[in-house]
């Protein structure tokens, strides 16, 4: 019998976990041993090896990307192209979470007084993702081992592009085996990435099982309408907007979906996204983008193109206003839209990043900002599809620069003999000469 293919195993463990969790929902005397001592940390391995994973081979891959090109002015191009393609997509994303919002109205007709016995948050201050000055400040590590500690990406990614162009400007000689020693890393990183996906069925189960045993019928009932919103938003824009800007390049984007189907499904399963990142890197790669523009691109699109996450700011600010029925006016909603934009990539990296996302701009708005505990007892089932359009719209994102770039190679797509998740053997000529 042939061996299981990993997309099969996840979704096994995805279907158990479901299973498993929704037999300790209706026999909650089990529920708290099961939970604390098998399901939780079979998902926090999953989650902390995957967590270990990224910050090194996040360095290794922007180093190579950044001093494996000669040309530092054709880096600063790709740079400022991409953070321009960023921040219209995430802008597009919280105008139609805005119209989706006023469209559905997922806020009205909940009541309050159900909703109260959700689950309490604590709040994170609204500075932690706020001024400009600060975003700024929070690019810039003090300690870039700190940094690497905590997992911070945006220090990480600031450090590394500085490292790389350092490298870039030692003289070939030394410059050559520098880069060689950070492609080998990179690559043996990706080798570690496929040993530990191998365990990823079970950290799926573990991870699903707590989540559906928390969950009986009577706490979503109050917010369904919000998470059927949220699960149709997150469809439309997927297939309609970033459909049109694949579209637009002359990608399919039901070919790339296809083609990332296992890095999308782990994605939703988990609620995190740092758990695709180096698979992502290598199916991009192999999809038709240069390993340089993907190691670039997709590390810096994890703080700066957050897709899911710019939609459901826009559908949760409107869920709250509308659930304690305070009137927005256009004009405000679009006052919001600015707010929104840059407390999206000022909480980049910070940890409960959508809640401190929603804090800033409900401060800023005037909106009670005790709202998000209504949220926030449900949010991890509205996390998972958010999540894994993140992804998809980050998976897009090194595609759309390569086309833009002149240096995007023949996709597997028109090549039947390649293998997904491999480099295609011919995929070396480039369309239109780049």
């Amino acid at each position: 019998m042939a061996k299981a293919s990993l997309v099969t195993r996840i979704i096994v463990g995805l279907v158990l976990g479901i299973i498993v969790g929704a037999l300790l929902n209706i026999y909650p005397d089990y529920k708290v041993w099961v939970s604390s001592q098998v399901l939780q940390p079979a998902g926090d391995i999953f989650i902390k090896m995957m967590k270990m994973i990224v910050a090194p081979l996040v360095f290794a891959c922007m180093v190579s990307a950044v001093a494996g090109n000669g040309d530092s002015k054709a880096i600063g191009r790709v740079g400022a192209k991409t953070m321009f393609y960023f921040f219209v997509v995430t802008g597009i994303a919280i105008v139609c979470g805005l119209i989706i919002g006023n469209v559905a109205q997922p806020g009205t007709g909940a009541n309050l007084s159900t909703l109260s016995a959700a689950q309490s948050l604590t709040l994170p201050s609204s500075s932690e993702g706020g001024d400009v000055g600060s975003v700024i400040l929070g690019v810039i590590p003090d300690n870039i081992v700190n940094a690497m500690a905590q997992g911070n990406l945006l220090p990480i990614l600031f450090f590394s592009i500085l490292f790389g162009f350092g490298v870039n400007a030692l003289d070939a000689d030394k410059k050559r085996p520098l880069i060689a020693v950070f492609n080998a890393f990179s690559g043996a990183m990706f080798k570690v990435t496929h040993i530990v996906m191998h365990y990823s069925p079970i950290g799926i189960f573990g991870l699903i099982g707590v989540t559906v045993s928390n969950f009986g019928l009577s706490a979503l009932l109050p917010l369904g309408k919000l998470i059927l919103v949220t699960y149709a938003a997150v469809l439309l824009f997927g297939l309609v907007v970033l459909g049109g800007i694949a579209k637009a390049v002359g990608i399919n984007i039901f070919d790339l979906i296809t083609f990332i189907k296992d890095e999308l499904i782990l994605a939703f399963s988990t609620a995190t996204s740092a758990t695709v990142m180096p698979q992502l890197i290598e199916k991009v790669e192999a999809y038709g983008a240069p390993r340089s523009i993907a190691s670039l691109v997709i590390p810096t699109g994890y703080s700066f193109n957050l897709d899911g996450a710019s939609l459901f700011v826009g559908i949760g600010t409107l869920f709250i206003a509308q659930l304690y029925e305070i009137p927005l006016s256009l004009a405000d909603q679009a006052v919001l839209v600015l707010i929104m934009v840059l407390t999206s990539k000022g909480a980049a990296g910070v940890p409960g990043a959508m809640f401190v996302i929603l804090t800033a701009t409900l401060t800023s708005a005037g909106l009670p900002v005790e709202g998000i505990a209504f949220i926030a007892g449900v949010y991890r089932l509205m996390d998972m599809p958010i999540t894994a359009l993140n992804v998809l719209g980050n998976a897009l994102a090194p595609l759309v620069i390569s086309k833009w770039e002149n240096q995007f190679r023949i996709a597997p797509s028109q090549q039947p003999d390649a293998v997904a998740g491999e480099r295609p053997m011919n995929a070396l000529a480039s369309e239109g000469g780049g």
